[in-house]
């Protein structure tokens, strides 16, 4: 007998969640013969029912028959799929999933895919950081698209209430989610949709879902569904333990420290990306989408390096702003910039830190961007324990929710040109 059930619109939908479902130790099948069902001996029963092209009121037909006939009290978790692009019958699906269960579920949605590149920030969603109603899907002669924003797809089906819990609640962790959750379901929300931006937000929402008691269906392309069923389902088995990293992070502007960020991208393998500061210092709306873009170039590529890096482009001369130039132009004073810059390089950092739990090592180089990371933080001490180069050092985290944290701050205008590749060496032997 099956502990997980998917409904997914499509076979090909069906068969990547069940790969997914795969790699936790989960044995998958894809139904493709309901006369045949009862052959099937698996943890995990994948079941396409061809909706995604009908109209609203057969789509909501097949969902409610292929889910009645799939109830059971056996079932640790139930999915609706749903396609990565939110094409197709979102409401009309998930209202028949949630009425075949019976009154006291819920849905909780999650469009984010990050191994596609699919996020979703501010109630949109993003592909490959584009709006989705920007992307080519727009132009599907079959389901067009024209809103990136994941309620108002729902909305135009569903007749029960929607909510969406945004990305800065989701980055609280599971114990506040399983409190707004519980808070949602009481007032008669009964659909929950979720931002989410890495594979680590997504662990946080259901383990948040799972602390909360409250009775759910998972509606997602696949990745919340596998997220899930590591927490819910016996015999599922969390991932390994991915290797800790280190997160590098250089917002000096000097001679100095552009010659140690040229050795050290020269010599280490990593991936680094460069903050743009000059839409840092912009208006609102480009500083979010840079502080927003960062987030996610790092966390898309998280999982293939160990060490991460990012680096204000004024590192270099050529990308220097002209703070003088820009103080008249914008009205800020230089140190008003500064700030500007180093608020949202920590805000970026606390970000990053928030989706990746396995980085174990923080290199930070400049005085002011070390300040503002630590109080963005909430670094209430540091506990020192060594010098690695003279103005390097290198100890620990105390306070805030990554207390324990190892560190290291340098100087911007100190060392030789290796001296960023030794204290990152010298990181990665203390995590």
């Amino acid at each position: 007998m099956p502990q997980v059930v998917v409904v997914a619109d499509d076979l090909t939908g069906a068969n990547a969640t069940g790969v997914l479902l795969g790699k936790n130790g989960l044995s998958t099948n894809t139904l493709l013969d309901w006369d045949n069902i009862g052959h099937l001996d698996c943890d995990c029963l994948l079941c396409p029912i061809d909706s995604r092209g009908l109209d609203e009121a057969s789509a909501y037909d097949r969902v409610y028959k292929a889910a009645s006939l799939l109830k059971s009290p056996r079932i640790k978790l139930y999915s609706k799929r749903m396609d990565s692009t939110l094409r197709g019958n979102l409401g009309a699906e998930t209202d028949a999933i949630l009425d075949a269960l019976g009154d006291g579920w819920i849905a909780i949605a999650v469009a984010c895919f990050p191994q596609a590149k699919r996020a979703t920030v501010g109630g949109r969603l993003l592909v490959d950081l584009v709006p989705l109603h920007l992307t080519e899907v727009a132009a599907d002669p079959r389901n067009p698209i024209n809103t990136p924003i994941v309620e108002e797809l729902f909305r135009r089906q569903t007749k029960y209430d929607t909510r969406v819990v945004y990305i800065e609640d989701v980055s609280k962790g599971p114990a506040h989610l399983a409190k707004l959750v519980e808070k949602a379901a009481g007032e008669g929300v009964r659909i929950l949709i979720f931002d989410a931006i890495s594979a680590g937000d997504l662990d946080k929402i259901a383990r948040g879902v799972a602390q909360s008691g409250v009775k759910f269906v998972a509606v997602d392309p696949g990745a919340f569904t596998a997220a899930c069923a590591k927490v819910l389902v016996k015999g599922a088995i969390a991932e390994s333990m991915p290797p800790k990293k280190i997160l590098s992070v250089v917002g000096s502007v000097n001679g100095v420290a552009s010659t140690q960020v040229l050795k050290f991208l020269s010599t280490t393998k990593c991936y680094n990306v460069f903050i743009d500061t000059d839409r840092i210092v912009g208006s609102v709306g480009e500083r979010e989408a840079e502080i927003r873009r960062v987030r996610m170039e790092v966390n898309a590529r998280a999982n293939g390096f160990e060490i991460l890096s990012i680096v204000g482009s004024g590192v270099y001369p050529q990308s220097r702003i002209d703070f003088a130039k820009h103080a008249e132009s914008s009205g800020m004073s230089a140190g008003e910039i500064s700030s500007t810059i180093n608020d949202s390089i920590s805000e970026i950092v606390a970000g990053i830190l928030s989706d990746n739990p396995c980085i174990a090592g923080l290199y930070t180089c400049g005085g002011d961007i070390s300040v503002a990371v630590c109080n963005r933080l909430g670094v209430y001490a540091l506990k020192l324990h060594a010098e690695v180069v003279p103005l390097a050092s290198f100890g620990e985290l105390k306070g805030g929710p990554f207390d324990g944290l190892k560190f290291i701050t340098k100087g911007g205008m100190v060392g030789d040109e290796g001296a960023l590749v030794t204290c990152i060496e010298y990181l990665r032997g203390k995590i």
